[in-house]
């Protein structure tokens, strides 16, 4: 690794456990993630999603994507569908969305370049959703899946994320150049750190390393491995097996 590389690397690691600057709306996501690790009453989880309209129709929308056009997808109300998402679900899909926001406001051309992991992450969510509909007798919980598959590249949008606040903070910029080798050899590294930093939930940190074939998994239908099917497909996993 070359010094500016490292010097990069040490400060966006910095910025990448600013809650604050990495994710948008924290008047919503944070009351949810306190209420959700607090004592877990879906009445207050309920309320505090009802209050942001759109989230409201985010998680219905999400969800939908989700299951498809299977009729046990369909909620007659916001309760009965964040009642059945559950409040790991809930919280992811609410972090997507403000994560999302957050990257709109980016300057170019980060924007840009992280709006291309985006739709890269999108294909792969729908891909699992295809995927996931396409197997008999599969019992593993679809928004799980479907969570899962939009974190398949988190650690690449949130390094290129911190990086654009690295470079609006700084008397001098970094090149792009440099950003670009770090998310090409420091992949898995910037996964794993994005998760410690913003303090996701351990389960999705198992199942992300288990989607990228880096660790084992005894369960066959686990979203990891069901997951890691997709991402060997599309040539993604961070840890390919050994070609034959």
């Amino acid at each position: 690794m070359t010094d500016p590389e490292l010097q990069v690397l040490t400060r966006i690691q910095a910025i990448m456990a600013n809650e604050e600057q990495v994710i948008g709306r924290r008047g919503v996501l944070l009351p949810l993630k306190q209420a959700i690790i607090g004592d877990g009453d879906m009445r207050v989880v309920i309320e505090i999603v009802a209050g942001d309209p759109a989230l409201s129709a985010h998680l219905l929308w999400r969800s939908s994507c989700a299951h498809g056009s299977t009729s046990n997808s369909k909620n007659r109300s916001l309760k009965e569908a964040l009642i059945r998402l559950g409040h790991i679900n809930i919280y992811r899909y609410a972090f997507t969305y403000y994560l999302k926001e957050r990257l709109d406001e980016l300057p170019q051309p980060y924007r840009k370049l992280v709006h291309g992991y985006w739709h890269l992450t999108e294909g792969i969510a729908r891909a699992a959703a295809e995927y996931l509909a396409q197997l008999q007798d599969c019992k593993t919980d679809a928004d799980e899946v479907h969570t899962l598959a939009l974190f398949s590249v988190y650690g690449q949008i949130i390094a290129l994320t911190a990086f654009a606040h690295l470079n609006a903070e700084s008397e001098q910029s970094y090149p792009l150049a440099v950003m670009k080798s770090l998310i090409d050899t420091q992949q898995l590294a910037l996964s794993i750190e994005a998760f410690n930093s913003l303090n996701l939930d351990a389960q999705l940190s198992k199942e992300f390393l288990v989607a990228h074939n880096i660790e084992k998994s005894d369960d066959p239908y686990s979203p990891g491995m069901l997951l890691r099917t997709v991402l060997a497909r599309k040539g993604l996993l961070l840890n390919p097996p050994p070609a034959r």
